[in-house]
This record gives structure tokens, C-alpha cells and sequence, in this order.
């Protein structure tokens, strides 16, 4: 697992170190590492356990792992997985049959391998646990309740509250609504060698807006650092939306121009193409990434005029029993920090459901 070297403080930081710190120039020539394909026995597979889900009338939201029995893609889920949890932090599986299939199957199938990896988390103050990655409209720049995934801009670097976040593509846009994701391992390294005293201004806390989702008791903002050693490792909390918006609270502290300077470095470095790996999603693809290794961006878009034909992609947030231990900062995110029941988004009404429409 990375690991950081004895670190007590921000002013003793070492280099991270193992798989999860990977570089773009040389990631983009291993891909047969980091991508799966479907075999045809595995579809088969998933539709045998997609058709004995749908016999037994299961809602999605219901669907256990022993409801959806792999026997074979079961254990490369397992393995895949670990990869996730334990080495690069990503991986690209490929080959689900979502095309000309009614939302409802692409859903349960998806649920369904979701629940190899963990259990799923509210994505929203509505208790969404299948989340919808559609353009409804407007700007979350100049809207701090709406959030960037329902809009078609741009997405800066950023990570997701949950352990691992999954997405399926259904449908591609006309053109851009590309993923780019980097190792935030790998940019702590870089500053660390570059630039040391910005690299510790990441390792103290700094707040970070809700965004108008507040837990029942919390304020609207809290305050943590990007840079989180903890029992070995490092997590990362990081979104630079959620960051500068903060200040809109006058209670919230100010940031000083060190701050400032440090979060443009990291933004600079994360976009680039040294160390930005940038995926084109195809229909029946799932991406899953590690949020405490990763953070993940995405272009803008223009996407079709027909509603049946808009880019759409289907979401987890997931939380796995074997997770990594994590410090207590991040229950001001996360809602808490046991392994399998962390993460997600509990506000006063949050009813959690599975949705099969955007909205």
C-alpha cells in the first residue's frame, strides 16, 4: 500500500511511495494493466444474474452480492478491486451490455457489480444512491447548490465523499466530456520535490464549502487539509469548487496567498500531461477510482438536442469493508469513518432510493 515514511507533521513529510504514485507518459502504453474486458461467459454470466434479480421482482437499491452470483467474474471483480483499494487506484472495466436495453437492466447489472466492490452511498441531499451524470442545467460556478455533475461544464480535479466512486457510460456526448484522472500521490511527490513549503500548507486544514447539503447539527463549511497521513498512509480531501466557495461564509477562514499559491500549483500540476491520464468512455464502460489516491476531472461537453440521445452516465459512490483506515477529519466528510459504512450525504429528509431518470 503507499505508504509515508514516519511522518508526525507537516514539516517531516517523506515521499509517498508504491503503485498508487504512477505517472501518465508511463501509464498510457500499460493499459492491458489497468482495463478488463468482458468475456463473453462473463456477459453471460451477469445476464443469468440480471434475469434471476428480475424474477424475484428486486428493487435495485435491494441487490445484494448473494442476490447477483458471479461465480466466474466474481473473483476478477475481487482482484480488481484490490487493484483499486490497494494498488494504481483505478481501473477500466469494459464489455457491460448496456445498448438497446431498458435503464432498469443497465441499472440492476451495474448495482449488481457494484456490490463486489461495496456498499453504496448517498450521492446528495436527496438520498440518491444511483446517481445520474446528465445535463439539466446550469452552472454550479455561480450556483453553490447546484452540483457540477447535473451541468455539461467542465470539472475541475477533484474527489468524490466515498471511498471508491464508480461510472457507467450509457450514452457519449456529440463531442468532449472527457475523463482525466490523476495520482495525487504522484503530485505530492512533485511538490514535495519542487516546492516543500507549498506542499505544506496541503497538510493544514483549510474550508471546505458543503455546498447547501449540511448534515442535521454540522455548519455549512468544515475545515480539512488536502494532505491526510494516517496508520501509513495518505488521503486525500480535495476539491477546489468546494475550497474557494467557502469564503463566501464569513465565519470561514480567509486564505492566505500562501494557500492560494499552493492550490494553483497542485491544480497545474494535476492537468499535466505528464501526469494526466485522459479516457474516452465508450458505452458499457465502468471506470472505478480510489478517492484517497485519485482525483478525476472531466472536460465540457456538447452534447445531442434529442433527450434519448444525451450523454448519460450511471454512478456509485461505494464503500468496501477491507477500505483503508482513515483519521477522524474525515467524518466531517465522510459522516464517519468505519470501513463498509462511511461516506455519502445524510441531511434532515434525505430518503435513500435508487432513481432510473436523471432529475
Amino acid at each position: 500500500m503507499p505508504a509515508l515514511d514516519a511522518m508526525s507533521n507537516a514539516s517531516m513529510c517523506r515521499p509517498i511511495t508504491g503503485p498508487s504514485v504512477w505517472f501518465a507518459d508511463d501509464m498510457r502504453g500499460r493499459e492491458s494493466e489497468w482495463s478488463y474486458r468482458l468475456s463473453p461467459a462473463e456477459v453471460a454470466e451477469l445476464e443469468v444474474a440480471l434475469r434471476a434479480v428480475q424474477a424475484r421482482g428486486l428493487d435495485v437499491a435491494a441487490i445484494t452480492r448473494q442476490d447477483f452470483p458471479l461465480p466466474t467474474l466474481g473473483p476478477v471483480l475481487d482482484r480488481l478491486c484490490d487493484d483499486v483499494l490497494n494498488g494504481r487506484g483505478f481501473v477500466l472495466l469494459r464489455g457491460v451490455p448496456v445498448e438497446d436495453r431498458p435503464i432498469a437492466e443497465s441499472a440492476a447489472m451495474y448495482w449488481g457489480i457494484g456490490t463486489y466492490f461495496g456498499s453504496a452511498r448517498s450521492q446528495n441531499a436527496k438520498g440518491h444512491l444511483l446517481g445520474h451524470v446528465y445535463d439539466l442545467g446550469g452552472s454550479s460556478a455561480t450556483n453553490p447548490t447546484i452540483r457540477s455533475y447535473a451541468t455539461s461544464e467542465r470539472q475541475n480535479f477533484h474527489i468524490d465523499r466515498c471511498d471508491v466512486v464508480a461510472l457507467l457510460c450509457l450514452r457519449r456526448a456529440k463531442s468532449g466530456g472527457l475523463s482525466a484522472i490523476v495520482s495525487s500521490m504522484a503530485l505530492h511527490n512533485v511538490m514535495l520535490e519542487r516546492r516543500p513549503d507549498l506542499l505544506e500548507r496541503l497538510y493544514q486544514p483549510m474550508p471546505v464549502d458543503r455546498r447547501g447539503e449540511v448534515p442535521e447539527g454540522k455548519a455549512p463549511f468544515y475545515e480539512a487539509p488536502v494532505f491526510n497521513p494516517h496508520a501509513g498512509n495518505v488521503s486525500v480531501l480535495y476539491s477546489r469548487l468546494h475550497i474557494g466557495s467557502s469564503q463566501r461564509f464569513a465565519e470561514a477562514r480567509r486564505l492566505a496567498p500562501e494557500d492560494i499559491e499552493a492550490l494553483d500549483m497542485l491544480a497545474a500540476l494535476a492537468a499535466d500531461d505528464a501526469l494526466r491520464l485522459d479516457m474516452t468512455f465508450m458505452p458499457g464502460d465502468i471506470q472505478f477510482l480510489h478517492n484517497h489516491t485519485i482525483l478525476h476531472a472531466r472536460t465540457g461537453y456538447e452534447d445531442w438536442p434529442e433527450a434519448e440521445r444525451k450523454r448519460h452516465l450511471l454512478r456509485l459512490w461505494l464503500a468496501p469493508k477491507r477500505a483503508r483506515a482513515l483519521p477522524p477529519v474525515f467524518a466531517e466528510c465522510y459522516g464517519g469513518i468505519v470501513p463498509g459504512d462511511r461516506g455519502g450525504i445524510i441531511c434532515p429528509g434525505t430518503r435513500l432510493h435508487a432513481p432510473l431518470t436523471p432529475g
